[in-house]
């Protein structure tokens, strides 16, 4: 039982190694490449917007299910630029004992509060969210 069991510990072990090479030779997981995606950004259930850098050139790409379409090639320079604004927005996270820019403490987030502008608006856990979900479902399944 034991023979058994490490022999086919032993297949399983060949089976994968033999994978990862035909992956390595193939170029498959690297991510090494020419090809970035520098940005993507979803527009609907099927389609995307895809701002891709291939060497020195920056495309900006639309793709759906069956097709990719080049909607525009960019100057390298500018994405940078972009992508450096982009940084610079996003405000560093504060700590739990952070002052606000009056001097005074700033107020603590009130966790299910559900409301706009909350903590957790927007997220799975919005329980505004949710409600506007059943109530759809709601009207989309009443007998009329």
């Amino acid at each position: 039982m034991v023979i058994r069991l490490l022999l086919s510990l032993a297949f399983v072990g060949g089976v994968l190694w033999f994978a990862a090479r035909v992956a390595q030779k193939r170029g498959l997981g690297s991510s090494a490449g020419l090809v970035d995606v520098v940005a993507r950004q979803r527009l609907g259930r099927s389609s995307t917007v895809n701002v891709v850098r291939i060497a020195d050139r920056v495309l900006v790409v639309g793709a759906t299910e069956e097709q990719v379409t080049l909607l525009a090639e960019l100057d390298g320079e500018s994405v940078e630029a972009v992508e450096a604004t982009l940084a610079a927005r996003v405000p560093a996270p504060r700590s739990a004992g952070e002052d606000g820019e009056d001097g005074e403490p700033l107020p603590a987030p009130r966790v299910g509060s559900g409301r706009v502008g909350g903590v957790l608006a927007g997220s799975v856990l919005d329980r505004g969210g949710w409600s506007t979900f059943v109530t759809q479902l709601r009207d989309r399944t009443v007998r009329r």
